[in-house]
């Protein structure tokens, strides 16, 4: 099967030969594996260690000054400066979000003097040819993170703070991101449909211990917004692939009662997060797509303690909708090769049904 085949079996409730696995590193990373594996790019790493791939997809802004796929993280866009920051004493580093242009607003009348991007803006002109070039994979095809967004736009505390004193402001801000993003998914929905297997809406819900917000806070300002995306996906028969860090097991029934299709990154050390928990509860609902530890197991354990780890996921998870085996988040520079080559080898070792 390809790895197109065997996602979209998955999903449909079909037979599959084995679990399909995917990959999400950083950019250090995935430079060291392509080197260690001795390949001369990403797409011949996958092949080396047999994974099925999702593939990222989205037209380009020509204003942008990023290169990433990911439309929410094209800060510039959204007219968002951002830094540098180092981890692992500059082994690697993540751009963050800097001087929120937002951040001095008092009024929802001030929002009429932003310069908002428009969707006529991206270059949708080769967007069907960039998805027949990865016809053998499962593609996601727009992206959409509004309060993730409105965050960067306004300032971590500021946002925060909105949630509860100026609920006005957060309705407005996130109605034009929503139309933004929105107009974008249509068009993308509409050129390349047939090859769309995903809308990516996400958020950052979560710490380590718990939401970053109340629940009831959730349900009044961020639900209604992500409801409307997957509506719109679903309306084009288009899967909606969610992302979400850390505790947020409080939500996960609302993230499933408006029909979230795949969970990830499934961080289940975290609290309320364990995995026979979201099995039972969950998974005849979702499928789940992450799960390997890459804040202890996949970064400072062996090899084994890897191949273990994908074996009880397996386990765990084979029972309901799906599983896909993949780092929970992005792999590290800190990874050990041989702990990727492991994760990837026992998939194909205790992942087959045949």
């Amino acid at each position: 099967m390809t790895a197109r085949e065997r996602w979209l079996a998955m999903l449909d409730g079909r037979p599959i030969d084995r679990v399909p696995c995917d990959y999400w590193g950083t950019g250090e990373i995935t430079a060291r594996l392509i080197a260690d594996l001795q390949c001369q790019n990403e797409p011949e790493m996958w092949n080396a260690l047999g994974i099925d791939k999702c593939i990222f997809l989205a037209p380009p802004h020509p204003e942008a000054t990023e290169t990433t796929w990911h439309m929410p993280s094209l800060f510039s866009v959204w007219h968002i400066d951002t830094i540098k920051i180092p981890y692992l004493d500059g082994e690697g580093y993540y751009d963050e979000a800097a001087n929120p242009p937002l951040g001095p607003f008092t009024s929802v009348s001030d929002l009429d003097g932003f310069p908002w991007p428009k969707a006529d803006e991206w270059d949708f002109s080769g967007y069907r040819e960039q998805c027949l070039a990865w016809k053998d994979h499962p593609i996601v095809g727009a992206s959409y993170e509004p309060f993730y967004l409105y965050c960067r736009l306004r300032g971590m505390d500021r946002a925060l703070e909105d949630l509860v004193m100026f609920p006005e402001f957060v309705d407005a801000v996130m109605e034009r991101i929503y139309e933004v993003h929105a107009d974008l998914a249509r068009r993308a929905l509409e050129i390349a449909g047939d090859l769309v297997t995903f809308i990516y809406v996400a958020e950052d819900l979560g710490t380590q211990r718990s939401l970053l917000m109340s629940p009831t806070v959730f349900r009044q300002r961020v639900k209604p917004w992500l409801k409307k995306m997957i509506d719109l996906a679903h309306s084009y028969g288009a899967r909606v692939f969610h992302h979400d860090d850390g505790a947020i097991r409080p939500v996960l029934p609302d993230l499933v009662e408006i029909g979230i299709d795949v969970l990830n990154p499934v961080q289940w050390k975290c609290k309320g997060m364990e995995r026979e928990g979201l099995a039972s509860d969950f998974g005849s609902k979702v499928v789940f797509h992450g799960g390997i530890d890459n804040q202890d197991t996949l970064p400072f354990g062996t090899p084994e303690d890897v191949s273990r780890q994908v074996r009880e996921n397996i386990g765990i998870f084979r029972g309901g909708k799906g599983y896909v085996v993949a780092s929970c988040h992005n792999l590290q520079i800190n990874t050990p090769t041989a702990n990727v080559e492991a994760m990837y080898r026992a998939v194909h070792e205790y992942g087959r049904f045949d």
